[in-house]
């Protein structure tokens, strides 16, 4: 059983929020939803919902308006195998009022930041030559969502971005 485990405070949102997620990522599921003992109906009002995403077990609480939101000093990151996997996940992380970021972050309709990064860039930054990890790193950093085929180029020194 996982010891250590994200606890994310929405206002209201927390089991729309988890549904999203397991929505978009595979392994994924509902594990419970904790309502409000006495409240009536099945309607009652959400305070936990326990989740895996992706193997990886999650709480969210909705906790209210407490001034606390999401920013970026936190994210989540997900390697990316394939190009189609990042662009899905970049479409699907983005949507109904997501933001695109720099460098393969984005914010999601909640606020919660994600780095959709591929395994390819970590070996391109990590190349044993300076220069091509160099412009490996100079083409990442005019990036939004992060193109491997554009890094790689870049790399190689094909293609000037």
């Amino acid at each position: 059983m996982q010891t250590i485990s994200p606890f994310l405070w929405f206002t209201v949102e927390a089991e729309e929020a988890a549904k999203y997620y397991v929505s978009i990522f595979p392994n994924s599921r509902i594990l419970s939803v904790n309502r409000l003992q006495d409240a009536p109906g099945p309607e009652s009002e959400v305070i936990v919902v326990s989740f895996v995403l992706d193997g990886l077990e999650m709480q969210a609480l909705n906790g209210g308006p407490a001034g606390f939101g999401f920013n970026e000093s936190i994210s989540f990151f997900v390697r990316a195998e394939t190009q189609e996997r990042i662009d899905e996940l970049w479409e699907r992380l983005t949507a109904d009022g997501g933001e695109p970021g720099r460098c393969g972050w984005l914010k999601d309709k909640y606020g919660l930041s994600w780095q959709i990064i591929p395994p390819a860039l970590d070996e391109l930054l990590n190349d044993p030559d300076p220069e091509r990890a160099k412009r490996a790193m100079q083409a990442m950093l005019g990036m939004s969502k992060l193109d491997i085929e554009e890094l790689r180029a870049a790399a190689d020194a094909r293609v000037a971005r």
